[in-house]
């Protein structure tokens, strides 16, 4: 490459490094090149809306320095400006936040304009300038950071400008996918649940999922829920999740459980009737307007739905479990139903005090629906002919081999 040009790798590879986290991707940063210049270099093209390039080689991703300009609402709304004149300092100060905004050397010397070491020791999520309001995604970036580092504390004045931007409107302009991948990923991080709780404090949440935002405040029967208040439990549970290492879509479906209860009339307070056939309702809005993926909407909508069932399968007859195991299409799908029964685990230990306590109707559906999948159902079609027989004749036999393992 030529003398002229500098490359430092930027962003999310170095901060992981002086985290001492394993490193995913490395970012490189051009300086002083121009697209020309990078692919008579071999460099392969890729960026749409900003000079980006693939390395020959490695295929590792370079981009050209740049500064971005507002120009409308959204995280789109940018005119984007590179040149072989833009500094390192002018790209690292576009950046969200200071510990994202330090650069290495090719000779290994780290370039920190913005104080992000400082603010790595003293475990702060602090925003670069003035222009980290000019984009909206940066919120809900800095609440996935909250996941990920769980001992880091936003910086006053950051959690300030995030409420400013929420007050002016530019949380609504958010596209839903956007949104879902920003949530999607600080649910897999190891303590989500600063996620939600960081949205709630610059209002952000009430703006992106308000039927979770009510939650807070909602009392329930403290003999089954000692820690009382339904956005605490919901936590609880979805941290639960996180720590047994649940799929995304148990994750999802742990933090849509219980919508219901936000809309459970004031004078039934704290019982909750009929709030799982609401509360599935909800989860189907809440899906449509944020376009979840099929198998996180399908599996969320299903313990909404079905979670307080469950807890009454110790009670039914051996008839009336293969029933509900029909309606959750066990059978068919015994990996979907092991994830709904993973997230009504999470839903009974995400309670104060009750981490470990035994999950009997989880176990026994599991029993059950081992009972009912080993009866051949291809050998007892060959017998008969009618449809309705065959189908009879099955439920029978699942019946009965449910009933010896009871």
């Amino acid at each position: 490459m030529d003398s002229v040009m500098q490359t430092y790798i930027v962003g999310g590879a170095v901060r992981d490094e002086l985290l001492g986290y394993p490193i995913k991707d490395k970012d490189y940063l051009v300086v002083g090149s121009t697209p020309e210049q990078m692919v008579a270099a071999g460099f392969r093209p890729v960026g749409k809306d900003f000079p980006v390039f693939l390395h020959p080689k490695t295929q590792d991703e370079y981009a050209l320095a740049r500064t971005e300009r507002k120009t409308a609402k959204g995280y789109k709304g940018f005119v984007v400006h590179a040149s072989p004149e833009i500094t390192l300092e002018q790209d690292l100060a576009r950046r969200d936040l200071t510990i994202n905004a330090i650069a290495k050397s090719e000779a290994g010397e780290l370039v920190d304009p913005f104080h992000g070491l400082e603010d790595i020791k003293s475990k702060t999520l602090r925003h670069v300038g003035h222009a980290f309001v000019e984009d909206p995604v940066r919120i809900l970036r800095i609440a996935r950071f909250s996941a990920r580092l769980a001992d880091f504390n936003i910086a006053p004045e950051t959690l300030n400008l995030m409420q400013q931007m929420v007050e002016a409107g530019e949380v609504d302009a958010l596209v839903a996918e956007r949104v879902w991948q920003e949530l999607a990923k600080g649910l897999m991080e190891k303590n989500p649940a600063r996620m939600f709780e960081v949205l709630r404090s610059c209002g952000a949440l009430n703006r992106i999922i308000p039927e979770l935002d009510k939650l807070w405040g909602v009392p329930q029967p403290p003999q089954h829920h000692p820690e009382v208040d339904t956005g605490v439990h919901v936590m609880l549970v979805l941290d639960y999740a996180a720590q047994k290492d649940f799929s995304l879509s148990v994750r999802f479906a742990a933090l849509m459980h219980d919508l219901g209860k936000g809309t459970t009339p004031k004078e039934i307070l704290p019982r909750h009737i009929g709030h799982e056939e609401r509360g599935a309702h909800l989860v189907k809005d809440v899906c449509k307007r944020l376009r979840v993926p099929n198998d996180c909407k399908e599996l969320a909508v299903m313990v909404a739905k079905f979670h307080g069932k469950l807890y009454q399968s110790l009670e039914m007859r051996p008839s009336t479990l293969l029933e509900f195991l029909i309606q959750l299409d066990a059978i068919r799908q015994p990996e979907r139903f092991n994830d709904f029964l993973q997230a009504c685990e999470a839903d009974s230990r995400g309670r104060t005090g009750l981490e470990g306590c035994p999950t009997p109707a989880a176990d026994l559906m599991r029993k059950v629906l081992g009972a009912a999948s080993s009866v051949d159902a291809g050998a007892i079609a060959s017998k008969q002919s009618d449809v309705e027989k065959i189908k009879t004749a099955i439920f029978e036999a699942r019946v009965e081999a449910i009933k010896r393992v009871l």
